[in-house]
Parts: structure tokens; sequence; C-alpha cells
């Protein structure tokens, strides 16, 4: 049973997410994400995260950056590249909590909130520290004769 198939019949859903780029809000074998289906008509809102579906079907949880008209921008926490163009029909589910080192926090407490405000407002920061470390990783490669 998919993720779909689980939320046709099921409102919500506690979930073990897979990959890193939620990362460092949700690492994966540690916490969980705890997500209910999207409502039929419901828009969703900037800082929301939501799982939506890349096709050809894969399952994405990232964090809304951006809402356009009939549709979204995402981002995910640990990633460096906006993801446009995301219809409305491809979001299937919202997060409304999740477990962070056996704690769980709602999407509606003042420090995670706080948290993904901050953390997408760094993100030109982020981006540019990460490419600045591989741009230095490269030089020393190419310094030390290593591929």
């Amino acid at each position: 049973m998919n993720i779909e198939q689980y939320l046709s019949t099921h409102d919500s859903l506690v979930y073990s997410n897979k990959g890193v780029s939620m990362l460092p809000m949700l690492r994966q074998g540690r916490d969980l994400m705890i997500v209910r289906r999207k409502r039929e008509g419901e828009r969703l809102k900037k800082y929301d995260v939501a799982i939506y579906i890349r096709p050809p079907h894969d399952y994405v949880l990232h964090r809304i950056i951006r809402v356009d008209e009939g549709g979204y921008v995402f981002l995910g926490d640990n990633c460096e590249n906006k993801e446009y163009g995301i219809r409305e029909e491809q979001v299937i589910a919202v997060m409304t909590a999740f477990v962070h080192k056996g704690k769980q926090i709602d999407v509606t407490d003042k420090g995670y909130i706080f948290y993904s405000r901050f953390w997408y407002l760094i993100y030109p920061i982020r981006r540019a520290a990460r490419r600045s470390k591989r741009f230095i990783k490269k030089i020393l490669r190419k310094l030390t004769g290593r591929k």
C-alpha cells in the first residue's frame, strides 16, 4: 500500500522519512513525521512542509517556500535547488507534527515556527557556504593530485 492509498482511507500517517533532504529537522532512522491528507480545495501556505509526487511516482517531503497561482515552489531544508512548478494536484499531504529525538513537536510550536522561517532566511548563506566548500575541495584535490 502506498502513501496515497493509505491516506485515502486514513486521515493521517506517522512515517519515518528517507533521505537527508530535510536535515537538520528530520534525520533518517531517528525521527518521524506526522502528516495528514491534504483536503480537497485546500491551499497550503509558505513554510508548510508537505508531501508531493515528483514524476514518475516519487514521494518527496519538502518545505513550501513560495505559493504561486495553481502551485508551489518547494525546497528541502538540506537542499540547494528549489523545485518549481509543483502543481496543486501533486501535493497529497501536509505535515502537522514530527518526532525529533523522541520529542513530538507540533508545527504550531513557536520554536518550530522560528526555525522554519530562520532556516529559509539563511538559505543564501547556507548555499554559498556549500558551494565554497565544494570549490575548496576541488582545488585541494588538484593540488594533491587526487581525483
